[in-house]
């Protein structure tokens, strides 16, 4: 079934004001993960995605030992009632062996790790005792059981430590290693290829002419695909010119898996640039009721024009901050998926107060860009700079997303509004 027949069913669509969640929910359905994966040392499996289930080969912590400095004893010793007073017969040091055996009425001093002796099933913290020569009065009210890590507490033999599809973070990376893994299975990296069109773009170090402006989408594509940790592939400033245009994403289509490009998807610029992409696959347009990034192209590419293989597309908005805003709230979601991330990572909306009232008109979601800051114990945001979608300032300067959803109207000072925090997105 053609992309076009399966987007047919999407319940409620209008493709001249599609909404924002729907094109997200048609984006996912479409898309599946890679299934090629490589082995990697530990150190270089951060940012990638687990391929296969990672089982641990050994009890986490390896055996029962101390949570915390303090003295370790057996719970029948200690008196039903009151203090109790117990000699002092050794150390136990986290690394080494305890070969301590108690008698009644004895406990040893215990570092934190380490292994008690035999027998012993409790532990008393050091700051709750009192100290009188090589004795110890321990006050009345200890749980049996209290501050010792039995063996196997945090990962059990034999369990899953990890499952397939974890994005591998700096927790994960410590989790491996404390059950010894040197390397891992993970998804191979997503190989992605991005340019611009225009023929006003200029490159960086070129004196600009006449109507011309610098291409700035391809340096904040390039950091923004970096970030994710995908392979890259910069095919640079293509002009207006459907040949040239045809050839430079058959290229890609063959040595990509993503093709994103930006520029010549606004409805009269460039109307090549539809029967184009019909001659190379089958390329969805849309008009996304949202602002920035009205305009938005999904779908998949040949390559050499036809037969197995190719790439998916997505045409971005030329203007430099649609471009961010249409990359974070759908390519970067698609791209984690097709990494075989399982769950992606989302980042959540918070609610904040508005500090100023905001122009908002019903039936198309936007994004705006905030500055968020914390006054009085409680969150407040303000928009930054000018908003408009050419004014790339206003990311620059902005640490989150004003999200007014698709229903909401006009803001006023003192609403509550969500955000989208840029730490953890971009």
């Amino acid at each position: 079934m053609s992309l076009s027949s399966r987007f047919s069913y999407l319940d409620g669509h209008d493709p001249d004001a599609l909404s924002v969640e729907q094109a997200r929910r048609f984006i996912r359905s479409q898309l599946r993960p890679l299934s090629m994966c490589e082995r990697v040392a530990l150190r270089s499996a951060l940012g990638r995605v687990l391929a296969r289930d990672l089982i641990a080969p050994c009890n986490v912590p390896a055996a029962a030992n101390s949570a915390m400095d303090g003295y370790a004893l057996r719970h029948a010793d200690l008196e039903a009632t009151g203090a109790t007073s117990l000699r002092v017969v050794g150390t136990a040091m986290a690394g080494r062996a305890c070969a301590d055996v108690l008698a009644a009425g004895e406990c040893v001093r215990i570092m934190t790790g380490a292994v008690p002796p035999a027998g012993c099933d409790t532990v008393v913290m050091q700051e709750v005792v009192r100290v009188e020569g090589e004795r110890v009065v321990i006050p009345e009210g200890q749980l049996r059981g209290q501050n010792i890590r039995l063996a196997g507490e945090d990962l059990a033999v034999g369990r899953p430590a990890l499952r397939a599809g974890r994005l591998i973070g700096p927790a994960e990376l410590g989790l491996m290693a404390s059950l010894g893994f040197a390397e891992l299975s993970v998804f191979r990296r997503l190989r992605v290829a991005f340019l611009s069109t225009g023929d006003e773009l200029c490159s960086i170090g070129t004196p600009l002419a006449d109507g011309e402006v610098y291409d700035s989408n391809r340096y904040t594509l390039f950091g923004m695909l970096s970030r994710i940790g995908c392979e890259l592939l910069d095919l640079g400033v293509v002009r207006d010119d459907p040949v040239l245009l045809a050839e430079t994403f058959r290229q890609a289509a063959a040595a990509a898996d993503v093709v994103i490009s930006s520029g010549g998807v606004s409805v009269g610029e460039a109307d090549f640039v539809k029967p184009l992409m019909a001659e190379l696959g089958e390329v969805l347009f849309w008009k996304i009721a949202m602002k920035p990034g009205r305009p938005l192209a999904f779908g998949r590419i040949a390559a050499g024009g036809g037969g197995d293989g190719g790439a998916w597309l997505f045409g971005l908005p030329g203007n430099p901050v649609a471009v961010m805003v249409t990359f974070y709230q759908f390519v970067r979601e698609a791209l984690h998926l097709l990494m075989g991330a399982d769950p992606p990572p989302v980042v959540p909306l918070l609610p904040a107060v508005c500090e100023c009232k905001l122009r908002k008109v019903p039936g198309r979601s936007e994004f705006q860009r905030g500055i968020l800051s914390q006054t009085d114990g409680g969150w407040r945001v303000r928009p930054a700079a000018a908003q408009g979608s050419g004014i790339l300032r206003s990311m620059a300067e902005a640490n989150c997303f004003i999200v007014l959803g698709h229903e909401r109207g006009p803001v006023a000072a003192g609403d509550v509004v969500e955000v989208q925090l840029f730490d953890g997105l971009v």
